[in-house]
Parts: C-alpha cells; structure tokens; sequence
C-alpha cells in the first residue's frame, strides 16, 4: 500500500481508504432518504480486518451516516478487531443532520456534532473533520462563524485537520478561502472526473492553496463495476439514496453499458479487475490523495484492494477518459 499526503498537513493516508456510509444502514434526514441497504456488522468487522491487513489506515464517517450509526459500528469493529482507534486515521462530517437547529452550521449544533461524534468513535479527537457540504444559508450567513468555530475546534485540540466537502466548484471556490481546509473530497469516478481532471478549475483552486483531494463513489456505486444489468434494473428499498435515481434505470443502465464492455476488452472481465482500473485511473490524476469506495463485507474489501500496487499509464488514462467524454 501506497501512502499520500493529505494537503502540506504532513498525514498520510493509504491511497485506497474505506468509506463507511453504507455501514449506517438505511436512513431518513428531514424525510428524505440518504442511507443504504442495511448491513451485517460480523461481516463489516471481517471487511475492516481485511483492509487493515492490507494497509488501509484511513476510514472516513459522517455524523448523518445511520444519524451516528457508523461512527459507533467504526469504533466497535475496531474494538473487536484489538486495534486502538487512535492507530487509524479517522474523518468525520458535519453539515447534513440538522438535529433541532434551524441551520446545520449553527456554531453550537457543530460543537454538539462533534462531541457527539467524539463519544460515537470513543475519542478525544478526531483527525480531520469536514464541512460536508458548502450551503452555509443564504448570503453564506453562517459561514464565517461556522468557520471560527471549527478553527476553535482545532485549538483545543478536538479536531487535527479540517475538511471541505462540496458538490461544485462554485462552492469550493467561494468557501475555501474561508475555512482554509487541508483536503477538499467529493464525488470523482470515470465517468465523471470534473473535480480532478487536469487543468480543472478545481485542480487549479487546491494548487493555489496546497490542498488534496479525497474521491468518494470513486466506482460509481457499483456501476462501474458491471454488477447491475440493464434487462433486470436493482430495486431499492426506501430510506437508500439509490432508490429512484436515473443511473440506476434500465435506460441508464443500458446507456453506460458500451462504455463498460471497453473497459472489459481493454483492461479484464472481472470485478476485482474493474474496480482496479476505476480507482487506479482516479489516483493517477492531479492533487487525488485517496480514493474512498465503501463496503459492505469481506469479498467488496477485496475488491477494492485488487488494485493496490498498480501502476495506469498515461495511455490508458487518456483511453478511459475518452470512453467517458
């Protein structure tokens, strides 16, 4: 396992890191479902020996993952597994479990999130904690004092290193300058590499400021890896963000499906080998410090380790890229 800097913070994280959001199981915020399919904590625990066996030292967790249902099965499998939290790089979120605030980034309901998260993950701190999305109220209201809070955060010693999730460059660039973040992380994957690819806005924003990324869905939720079949769509149940999402429709299935089987004749058939080359192409681009796939068992820890080690030319970057323009 390969290990990169996140930001000029001097921590290292594997360059494949496991992403906990599925361990939350499914879930509602204010109604709206944003969880997964519920999971087996006896196979969770035997999905984190096998990353920890293979190097990864950086999980990353949300307060609104399971409203703090991941963080305690976090902390309980490493407990179970003899592994002392503080020997792995923990991240966790705030931004998306409003609680009885009005507004997610109200400064008491951060400091209440983090020692709520704090006691979910049995620590004193946390490594490196995010805004998990950059909509601080209108006219960013709060942003500047959701910003000083965290900076408080960090000098009394409750969080290492602080984060910045977002979904559009128009919000990174507008927040950034703010919170003054390590590492910036959202969604990147081969058929969508706008925040990471060469000579990106965004690639730009983190050289400017010193920042690496951290990719989540870096397999698409699984579709690129060629599990779902366009003849017989996936059901969801309800409370799992999936459910009613157009990628996941016959007609998005079927449209991506081309594109897959080139991957297959280029790079391999099998699943270990397409999710190799789905993250190795994301860790071979600019300013990524890791990728994040999550898990649900043991066989999906595998997977996403398959390509550890792995070098991708600059050939079969621009191969993959072109497949997906």
């Amino acid at each position: 396992m390969k290990y990169r800097p996140l930001g000029n913070s001097g921590v290292k994280v594997s360059e494949v890191s496991f992403g906990c959001w599925t361990m939350g199981g499914l879930n509602w915020v204010n109604g709206t479902p944003n969880g997964w399919a519920n999971v087996d904590e006896d196979e969770v625990v035997r999905a984190i020996k096998t990353g920890l066996d293979a190097g990864v030292n950086h999980f990353d967790n949300a307060d609104v993952y399971g409203n703090g249902r991941a963080e305690r099965m976090l902390a309980r499998a490493l407990k179970k597994l003899g592994v002392k939290s503080t020997d792995v790089i923990i991240a966790t979120k705030i931004g998306h479990f409003p609680g009885t605030a009005e507004h997610a980034y109200e400064p008491a309901h951060i400091r209440h999130q983090c020692e709520q998260s704090l006691i979910n993950l049995g620590r004193d701190y946390i490594d490196l904690y995010y805004f998990h999305h950059g909509n601080f109220g209108e006219n960013d209201r709060y942003l500047p004092e959701a910003a000083a809070t965290l900076d408080a955060l960090v000098k009394e010693g409750k969080v290492r290193l602080k984060g910045q999730s977002a979904y559009s460059y128009d919000d990174f660039a507008r927040v950034v300058p703010v919170v003054r973040p390590v590492v910036l992380q959202s969604w990147a994957h081969a058929m969508d590499d706008q925040f990471v690819r060469p000579g990106s806005p965004l690639v730009a924003l983190m050289e400017k400021f010193d920042l690496t990324f951290v990719a989540f869905s870096p397999l698409a939720q699984g579709i690129l890896l060629d599990k779902y079949s366009a003849d017989k769509p996936p059901q969801f149940e309800p409370g799992d963000i999936r459910l009613g999402n157009g990628r996941f429709s016959a007609e998005g299935l079927a449209s991506v499906k081309p594109k897959i089987e080139k991957l297959k004749a280029r790079f391999g058939t099998s699943t270990e080998e397409l999710a190799a080359t789905a993250l190795n192409y994301l860790l071979a681009q600019p300013r990524v410090a890791c990728v994040i796939p999550g898990f649900r068992n043991e066989r999906q820890a595998r997977c996403n380790l398959a390509g550890v080690g792995r070098a991708m030319s600059e050939n079969d970057v621009a191969f993959i890229r072109e497949i997906f323009a």
